[in-house]
Order: C-alpha cells, then structure tokens, then sequence
C-alpha cells in the first residue's frame, strides 16, 4: 500500500497523518451525508450540502448504483480514510492504480464545475485500460457483481464533495499509480509543507 510508505515520508517532515472516520462517511453514501448534515442543524453547510447530494446522486446514477440498497445500508459502517492531518483538518489520499478508471473518470465529469481535475482525469484516460480490470470479479453493495471498481469511484466522489461540504479543507489527492507512495511524497513534498505545516 503506497499510504505507509507515503505517511512515513510526511512523518519525516514532521506531518503527522493517520487513520479516521466521519459520521457522515459510512455505507448509506450520500444518503448518510443528508442525514448527517441534518442532524447538525448548521445553516453554514446547508447550500454546500445540497450543492453536494445533487452531484453526488447523480454520480451514483451514472455508475449505476441501486437506489434501494442505500436506505437499508448501515450508518454505522464508517469508511475510514487512511491519512487524515489533524491540526488542519485535512484529507489526504493516495491514490494508486485501482482508482484510475473509466468509472472514476465518469464521476468526475459530473464533479462541479469549480473543482479542478484535470489532472485525475487525464489519468484516468491514461490508466483506465488496466485499471478497469483490476477487481472487476468483485461485487459490491449497491454495485452488484463486478461492481467494486464502480463503488470505489462513488466513495471518491463520497469523500471529495463530502469534505468541503461539512466543513473540512478539500480533500487532498495524490496519484500514486506505480504504488510508490514515498516517491509520490517526494514529487509533492515542498507543497504538502507549505499547506499542512503553519
């Protein structure tokens, strides 16, 4: 996994980053955002919210998610993220080979307009022949049989647009295709300290 080898590398630097959980990340998707974000009755992440559940809804439209699954899934299901900085509140994800895919390059073209990914797309576009094999025999809930590269590419655009519509920075992404999660660290290092380390 590239996030050890990339966490051990921030470590050095002094960016401490571990694993977490959201209440608002877990099995129900963007059902479970809603749910979330209402239960905190906070006007500041109404609109970012909503701006979010659309996109988010239509993402898992597209990557033909089944609607019924979400209602019936668990809200204590957290999905955890591996690399969280504390003192800023920011999600960092190292993304290797598996999450450059024709799918993941679908939800992205449904990403709002203000987000630049460029980038992760063009990866995508470079990568999806390969990658859109890797775990294609894997089922996944809401996804069906073959569905985990679809379900991963929906907890991306969970996690993206999730963060900044409850508050937290954006998500920071790093590609780390080759699985080299030290050298990904290198590529980004002088970057990552000027906006983690304040």
């Amino acid at each position: 996994m590239p996030n050890d080898a990339f966490a051990r590398a921030a470590a050095e630097d002094g960016i401490v980053l571990g694993p977490q959980t959201f209440d608002w990340l877990c099995e129900q998707g963007h059902l479970g955002l809603e749910r979330v974000a209402k239960a905190r009755r906070d006007p500041a992440i109404v609109e970012p919210v909503k701006s979010a559940l659309e996109n988010l809804s239509a993402i898992f439209a597209r990557l033909k998610g089944d609607f019924s699954v979400l209602p019936a899934a668990r809200e204590n299901l957290l999905l955890p993220v591996d690399l969280f900085h504390a003192p800023t509140g920011t999600v960092v994800a190292v993304d290797g080979a598996e999450h450059f895919t024709s799918f993941r390059l679908a939800a992205l073209e449904l990403y709002p307009p203000e987000l630049d990914v460029a980038a992760q797309r063009a990866l995508c576009r470079e990568w999806a022949a390969r990658s859109d094999r890797l775990e294609r025999g894997l089922a996944a809930k809401g996804f069906g049989f073959g569905g985990r590269p679809r379900e991963r590419a929906y907890h991306d655009a969970l996690l993206d647009l999730g963060a900044p519509a409850m508050g937290y920075p954006p998500v920071i992404r790093i590609a780390a295709a080759d699985g080299d999660g030290a050298a990904a660290y290198a590529r980004h290092r002088a970057a990552l300290i000027s906006y983690l380390i304040r």
